[in-house]
């Protein structure tokens, strides 16, 4: 098992392989219809966008986690 300080890095992963997925799926459906060769489509895009996403995620969520803490306000327990 990977250890606990890598959180980061194993959440942008998982989470860049998911939307990558989905949204290059969707987009190569929309674009092109489902063709007999969307499978094969499909997986040349998602590999593209993978090595978009995974450093984005790594770059931007730091200050997606600032913006969330600036539009959150935080809960007072009675």
């Amino acid at each position: 098992m990977i250890s606990r300080k890598h959180h980061k890095i194993v959440f942008s992963f998982f989470m860049a392989l998911f939307m990558s997925g989905i949204m290059s799926f969707v987009i190569s459906v929309f674009n092109v219809g489902l063709v007999t060769n969307i499978i094969t489509l499909w997986l040349q895009a998602w590999g593209f966008a993978f090595i978009i996403a995974f450093p984005t995620i790594l770059i931007v969520s730091p200050v997606v986690h600032k913006l969330v803490s600036l539009v959150l306000h935080e809960e007072t327990n009675p």
